[in-house]
Protein backbone atom coordinates (compact mmCIF):
# COMPACT_ATOMS: atom_id res chain seq x y z
CA UNK A 1 0.00 0.00 0.00
CA UNK A 2 0.66 3.45 -0.73
CA UNK A 3 1.88 4.30 3.10
CA UNK A 4 4.13 0.83 3.30
CA UNK A 5 6.17 1.04 0.13
CA UNK A 6 9.62 1.21 0.58
CA UNK A 7 11.51 0.75 -2.22
CA UNK A 8 10.79 -1.22 -5.87
CA UNK A 9 10.61 -4.46 -4.56
CA UNK A 10 9.84 -5.74 -8.02
CA UNK A 11 11.26 -9.07 -9.40
CA UNK A 12 12.22 -6.73 -12.31
CA UNK A 13 14.03 -4.69 -10.08
CA UNK A 14 15.60 -7.37 -7.81
CA UNK A 15 16.97 -9.74 -10.70
CA UNK A 16 19.70 -8.44 -13.57
CA UNK A 17 17.84 -11.01 -15.84
CA UNK A 18 15.32 -7.83 -16.90
CA UNK A 19 11.67 -7.59 -17.11
CA UNK A 20 9.55 -10.87 -17.15
CA UNK A 21 12.39 -12.91 -15.49
CA UNK A 22 10.76 -15.74 -13.02
CA UNK A 23 13.10 -14.43 -9.93
CA UNK A 24 11.60 -14.31 -6.53
CA UNK A 25 14.15 -15.38 -4.21
CA UNK A 26 13.44 -11.94 -2.79
CA UNK A 27 9.54 -11.66 -2.80
CA UNK A 28 7.96 -11.93 0.33
CA UNK A 29 4.28 -13.12 0.69
CA UNK A 30 2.25 -15.83 0.39
CA UNK A 31 -0.44 -16.90 -1.84
CA UNK A 32 -3.48 -19.54 -1.52
CA UNK A 33 -5.81 -21.26 -3.27
CA UNK A 34 -9.60 -21.62 -1.50
CA UNK A 35 -11.82 -23.83 -2.64
CA UNK A 36 -15.82 -23.99 -1.19
CA UNK A 37 -16.98 -27.78 -1.59
CA UNK A 38 -19.84 -29.61 -0.07
CA UNK A 39 -20.24 -26.62 2.67
CA UNK A 40 -16.51 -26.76 3.56
CA UNK A 41 -13.33 -24.59 2.76
CA UNK A 42 -10.35 -25.83 2.03
CA UNK A 43 -7.37 -23.91 1.67
CA UNK A 44 -3.88 -25.01 0.21
CA UNK A 45 -0.44 -23.03 -1.05
CA UNK A 46 -0.16 -22.19 -4.22
CA UNK A 47 3.62 -21.92 -5.76
CA UNK A 48 6.00 -18.38 -5.48
CA UNK A 49 5.48 -18.45 -8.90
CA UNK A 50 1.69 -17.66 -8.20
CA UNK A 51 3.31 -14.42 -7.13
CA UNK A 52 5.18 -12.88 -9.70
CA UNK A 53 2.90 -14.34 -12.91
CA UNK A 54 -0.52 -14.23 -13.48
CA UNK A 55 -0.87 -17.10 -15.44
CA UNK A 56 1.01 -19.36 -13.46
CA UNK A 57 -1.41 -18.13 -10.43
CA UNK A 58 -4.60 -18.73 -12.97
CA UNK A 59 -3.31 -22.49 -14.15
CA UNK A 60 -2.56 -23.56 -10.49
CA UNK A 61 -5.81 -22.73 -9.71
CA UNK A 62 -7.43 -24.40 -13.03
CA UNK A 63 -5.86 -27.45 -12.40
CA UNK A 64 -8.00 -27.69 -9.11
CA UNK A 65 -10.80 -29.20 -10.75
CA UNK A 66 -13.32 -28.43 -8.57
CA UNK A 67 -17.11 -28.69 -8.48
CA UNK A 68 -17.38 -25.42 -5.87
CA UNK A 69 -16.09 -22.08 -6.11
CA UNK A 70 -12.44 -21.54 -6.17
CA UNK A 71 -10.62 -18.64 -6.09
CA UNK A 72 -6.60 -17.36 -5.42
CA UNK A 73 -5.43 -14.68 -2.67
CA UNK A 74 -2.17 -13.04 -3.09
CA UNK A 75 -0.16 -11.08 -1.15
CA UNK A 76 2.33 -9.60 -3.32
CA UNK A 77 5.33 -8.91 -1.03
CA UNK A 78 3.35 -7.38 1.63
CA UNK A 79 2.78 -4.32 -0.20
CA UNK A 80 -0.89 -5.41 -2.34
CA UNK A 81 -3.16 -8.05 -2.82
CA UNK A 82 -4.59 -9.64 -5.76
CA UNK A 83 -7.71 -12.44 -5.52
CA UNK A 84 -8.76 -13.94 -8.74
CA UNK A 85 -11.49 -16.10 -9.55
CA UNK A 86 -11.25 -18.55 -12.68
CA UNK A 87 -14.50 -18.58 -14.59
CA UNK A 88 -15.67 -20.14 -17.61
CA UNK A 89 -16.07 -16.38 -18.97
CA UNK A 90 -12.22 -15.61 -18.53
CA UNK A 91 -10.55 -14.95 -14.78
CA UNK A 92 -12.42 -12.28 -12.67
CA UNK A 93 -9.98 -10.12 -11.01
CA UNK A 94 -9.00 -7.45 -8.26
CA UNK A 95 -6.07 -5.89 -7.43
CA UNK A 96 -6.18 -3.89 -3.67
CA UNK A 97 -3.50 -0.84 -5.35
CA UNK A 98 -2.90 -0.39 -9.19
CA UNK A 99 -0.29 1.88 -8.32
CA UNK A 100 1.71 -1.04 -7.77
CA UNK A 101 1.61 -1.64 -11.56
CA UNK A 102 4.71 0.62 -11.84
CA UNK A 103 6.62 -1.78 -9.82
CA UNK A 104 5.69 -5.37 -10.17
CA UNK A 105 5.56 -7.21 -13.16
CA UNK A 106 1.97 -8.90 -11.61
CA UNK A 107 0.01 -6.24 -10.93
CA UNK A 108 1.07 -4.95 -14.36
CA UNK A 109 -0.76 -7.82 -15.87
CA UNK A 110 -3.29 -7.76 -14.14
CA UNK A 111 -4.15 -4.19 -15.03
CA UNK A 112 -3.61 -5.66 -18.71
CA UNK A 113 -6.34 -8.18 -18.47
CA UNK A 114 -8.67 -5.52 -16.76
CA UNK A 115 -8.05 -3.42 -19.82
CA UNK A 116 -6.43 -0.27 -17.91
CA UNK A 117 -3.84 1.35 -18.73
CA UNK A 118 -1.02 1.05 -15.95
CA UNK A 119 -0.96 4.65 -13.84
CA UNK A 120 1.71 7.65 -15.10
CA UNK A 121 2.95 8.40 -12.15
CA UNK A 122 6.80 9.05 -11.22
CA UNK A 123 8.00 6.25 -9.04
CA UNK A 124 9.64 8.97 -6.84
CA UNK A 125 5.96 9.74 -6.12
CA UNK A 126 4.36 6.71 -5.41
CA UNK A 127 5.02 7.26 -1.27
CA UNK A 128 2.67 10.18 -1.92
CA UNK A 129 -0.48 8.65 -3.62
CA UNK A 130 -3.45 7.04 -2.10
CA UNK A 131 -3.73 4.04 -3.64
CA UNK A 132 -7.05 2.34 -5.48
CA UNK A 133 -8.33 -0.79 -6.33
CA UNK A 134 -9.41 -1.63 -9.81
CA UNK A 135 -11.15 -4.75 -10.81
CA UNK A 136 -14.75 -6.81 -9.24
CA UNK A 137 -15.22 -6.31 -5.86
CA UNK A 138 -18.19 -8.30 -6.40
CA UNK A 139 -16.64 -11.41 -7.39
CA UNK A 140 -16.63 -12.85 -3.78
CA UNK A 141 -20.36 -11.74 -2.91
CA UNK A 142 -21.99 -15.28 -3.87
CA UNK A 143 -19.65 -16.53 -1.29
CA UNK A 144 -20.94 -14.12 0.80
CA UNK A 145 -18.84 -11.17 0.97
CA UNK A 146 -20.78 -7.96 -0.62
CA UNK A 147 -19.24 -6.18 -3.00
CA UNK A 148 -19.88 -3.16 -0.35
CA UNK A 149 -18.03 -5.36 2.36
CA UNK A 150 -15.17 -5.56 -0.36
CA UNK A 151 -14.85 -2.65 -0.86
CA UNK A 152 -14.30 -1.32 2.88
CA UNK A 153 -11.70 -4.19 2.90
CA UNK A 154 -9.56 -2.91 -0.20
CA UNK A 155 -9.98 0.36 1.66
CA UNK A 156 -8.46 0.27 5.00
CA UNK A 157 -5.28 1.31 3.48
CA UNK A 158 -3.79 1.22 6.85
CA UNK A 159 -3.66 -2.56 7.12
CA UNK A 160 -1.08 -4.95 5.37
CA UNK A 161 -1.94 -6.92 2.64
CA UNK A 162 -2.13 -9.77 4.64
CA UNK A 163 -4.31 -8.31 7.49
CA UNK A 164 -7.01 -7.29 4.55
CA UNK A 165 -6.46 -10.98 3.03
CA UNK A 166 -7.40 -12.56 7.18
CA UNK A 167 -10.24 -10.12 6.74
CA UNK A 168 -11.84 -11.64 4.24
CA UNK A 169 -11.32 -15.00 4.73
CA UNK A 170 -12.99 -14.24 8.34
CA UNK A 171 -16.23 -12.74 6.63
CA UNK A 172 -16.02 -15.80 4.33
CA UNK A 173 -15.72 -18.08 6.78
CA UNK A 174 -12.27 -19.60 6.73
CA UNK A 175 -9.71 -17.98 9.05
CA UNK A 176 -8.53 -21.00 11.17
CA UNK A 177 -7.94 -22.63 7.62
CA UNK A 178 -5.96 -19.91 6.50
CA UNK A 179 -4.03 -19.26 9.36
CA UNK A 180 -3.58 -23.13 9.54
CA UNK A 181 -1.87 -22.64 5.97
CA UNK A 182 0.20 -19.37 6.47
CA UNK A 183 1.64 -21.09 9.84
CA UNK A 184 2.42 -23.86 7.86
CA UNK A 185 4.67 -21.71 5.18
CA UNK A 186 6.10 -19.37 7.84
CA UNK A 187 8.20 -22.85 9.27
Amino acid sequence: MAAQRGSNSSAEAKNDDGPNSNSYDDLDGFGVAVVREDGKWRVTPLPMSALTSLSAAETELREMRSSGAVFGLLDIDDEFFVILRPAPSGTHLLISDATAAIDYDIAAEVLDALNVDIPDIDPDDLDDIEPWEEGNLALLADLGLPEAVLGIIVAETDLYPDEQLGSIAERLGFPDELAAVLDKLSR
